[in-house]
């Protein structure tokens, strides 16, 4: 049975992993016959957001600690695991991708990734592992891989900008569907960034998942 990595960044779409994305993300893994592990970094968030009124908040959260949630407490330190134990790994959205997985929402195009994700996520693409990224995650994938990847966020202009600086090939792409990169293995979905609903975004997600099982 194939095992990927969902990597999570924490829990809620404003300062941690898009709920709706990380949970069909997962539905969509069991359903197709493979197996699933939740990982994340064990950090502080770099900001805490109350979900009701959208406000930042003076809480401190840690990030694996608030990922457990979505994994019914099955996860593990994203520092402990290896790219041998996986097939594949899929990235989530949300927030949290751009915060605690990585500076980009405050560094824009000179950001980095936080350490230990960059080193398992590396690993997994040196190793020549498909990696799988949905919604605001594919700007991981533009310094986790080589010059000149595929990838998606939709149609959002500005962060296409950033990330053409960074070396990457944004392609439009509507939620219910997948980018393909098979030169660096890497698989996007827009999702939330463009999707409307659950149903729309698990057209995307189930693409990019059988995808990812059929070449891992």
């Amino acid at each position: 049975m194939k095992k990927i990595a969902v990597v999570l960044s924490g829990c809620g779409v404003f300062d941690g992993a898009e709920i709706h994305e990380a949970v069909l993300t997962l539905l969509s893994i069991d359903n197709n016959g493979a197996q699933y592990q939740c990982v994340a970094p064990n950090v502080w968030q770099r900001q805490v957001v109350n979900h009701l009124t959208q406000q930042m908040s003076d809480e401190m959260r840690n990030v694996l600690v608030e990922s457990a949630r979505i994994a019914r407490g099955e996860i593990k330190d994203i520092a402990t695991v290896k790219a041998s134990d996986f097939d594949a790994a899929i990235f989530p959205g949300g927030l949290g991708a751009v915060t605690n997985l990585s500076d980009f929402a405050a560094q824009g195009e000179n950001c980095q990734l936080e350490a230990s994700t960059l080193k398992f996520a590396r690993a997994m693409y040196d190793a020549k592992k498909p990696l799988g990224f949905v919604c605001i995650s594919p700007v991981l994938a533009a310094q986790i891989c080589d010059a000149g990847v595929k990838l998606t966020v939709g149609n959002d202009e500005e962060v296409s900008k950033k990330l053409k600086a960074m070396g990457a090939t944004p392609e439009d792409c509507s939620a219910d569907n997948i980018i393909v990169d098979d030169e660096h293995n890497i698989v996007s979905t827009p999702a939330y960034m463009l999707g409307k609903g659950p149903a729309e975004i698990y057209q995307g997600i189930e693409a990019m998942v059988r995808h990812i099982l059929l070449v891992a």
